[in-house]
């Protein structure tokens, strides 16, 4: 055994899965490779949030079962949601060839397998330092300057169309000491920009002790020599108080950015999707965050099409988010989850042609939204994290999570570096300018 591949579907939360056992694996001497029919060990993360995102992730199980047939040897793992951490046993049935499944944020027996097979011992593995007793390696080096931390694991707040209390088991804080170990980990690796994770962020620390919040938490990373901004994800109109907000105005390192998921602008629809928010309540929240830091961007989930929505109730949703201009929106027709509330109590009614419909005029009324946004900025100055090169332009991000390329005339690597941009153009989803000089 001497290669690995791993595939990631899914959200921020199996990417940081993946880079831990990257770096396990790396650790125990093997390999990567993206080509998957160079591995000799390939594990999929997998998804299943929407009907799409499984689809895809049998897809690819049925590519790698056809290629254990030219190449036996291969070991495959698989791991993540579609595994569930009660472990679904009809995948066994049906991916007789998978040698391994693997509950999400679960390691250590892939790790013991690829030991075993390398004569490793125990002592050659990462120490523990996760949540509870799962083993959570630290992440790996990498050319990138950002990484993705989990903080919270799993969620408690079970809405109606959502299937991940049930794929990712209920909510566990990870302790602080444990996360703050692997940012200064990050940082002595050359990581500038940390996003701590989960499912509620705002939740942080409500399972463990008073000394545990996320206000503590995002002022303790932001500390950490080495690092120039902190982030976080995602959060819950329900949860999101005006301490966390006090925290992201009174320190320049924690970027003012806010992923809060709104789901729909009807109070009636969100009582069915039990979300323990009212419309107003979000507009509300809206209003807090922009009188204490006005550039604040604010960025929310939608989902259209959930069951017995109706044309008006959906209008609702439009009226909302034109009154309230938000810097993003990421839109998602409903797609009904096996034992979720909704799929054992509503029938999924709105016809997948009238989901697509609705889909498509959220997506154009935000885009000329961004599109106005954006051309305000012609002119201005902005700082951003450089963070890769795409051709001819630097690659970076603001505080407020705007794509920025941009332009130097200096032949210098600015990868990690902290540049101010004079924005020259403009599109719905980017800008471009040209650097005036690093901070």
């Amino acid at each position: 055994m001497r290669k690995y591949c791993i595939q990631t579907l899914g959200c921020q939360m199996n990417v940081a899965d993946s880079r831990y056992v990257s770096d396990a694996l790396s650790r125990l001497g093997l390999e990567p490779t993206e080509d998957v029919r160079e591995a000799d060990l390939v594990v999929l993360n997998t998804c299943v949030v929407r009907e799409q995102a499984e689809r895809k992730a049998r897809g690819r199980l049925a590519f790698l079962g056809s290629l254990k047939k030219r190449k036996p040897d291969l070991v495959i793992a698989l791991m993540g949601c579609l595994v569930g951490f009660r472990k679904d046993r009809s995948l066994e049935k049906s991916f007789p060839f998978v040698d391994l499944f693997l509950a999400p944020s679960e390691f250590e027996p892939l790790l013991s397998l690829v030991g075993n097979r390398l004569g490793r011992s125990a002592a050659d593995r990462l120490p523990a330092t996760g949540c509870s007793d799962r083993e959570i390696p630290l992440l790996p080096a990498s050319d990138g300057v950002t990484a993705l931390v989990p903080a919270v694991i799993g969620c408690s707040h079970t809405c109606a169309f959502c299937v991940i209390p049930y794929r990712r088991g209920p909510e566990k804080s990870r302790p602080m000491a444990v996360i703050l170990e692997e940012a200064r980990h990050l940082a002595a690796r050359g990581i500038v920009e940390i996003t701590l994770l989960g499912q509620i962020i705002d939740r942080y620390g409500l399972d463990l002790d008073a000394d545990h919040r996320l206000p503590r938490l995002l002022n303790a990373v932001a500390a950490i020599e080495g690092i120039s901004r902190v982030r976080f994800l995602t959060s819950h109109p329900a949860w999101m108080d005006d301490g966390i907000i006090r925290t992201v105005a009174g320190n320049d390192k924690v970027c003012p950015q806010f992923e809060i998921a709104v789901q729909s602008g009807n109070d009636e629809v969100l009582q069915r999707m039990r979300r323990g928010h009212t419309s107003d309540d979000f507009r509300r929240l809206v209003d807090r965050i922009r009188e204490a830091m006005p550039d604040a961007a604010i960025h929310t989930d939608v989902i259209v099409g959930f069951p017995g929505e109706t044309e008006k109730q959906f209008l609702d949703t439009c009226r909302l988010l034109e009154q309230l201009r938000l810097d993003k929106v990421h839109v998602a027709a409903y797609s009904e989850r096996p034992g979720t509330f909704a799929a054992r109590h509503y029938p999924d009614d709105v016809p997948p042609e009238e989901k697509k419909r609705r889909l498509k005029i959220v997506e154009q009324l935000q885009r000329e939204i961004q599109l106005k946004k954006n051309r305000a900025l012609v002119g201005s100055i902005v700082e951003i994290l450089v963070e890769s090169r795409k051709g001819s332009r630097w690659y970076g991000r603001t505080p407020q999570n705007r794509i920025v390329f941009a332009t130097c005339p200096s032949a210098a690597d600015l990868r990690g570096k902290l540049v101010s941009v004079r924005i020259t153009d403009y599109g719905p989803y980017s800008l471009i300018g040209e650097i005036v000089a690093p901070q």
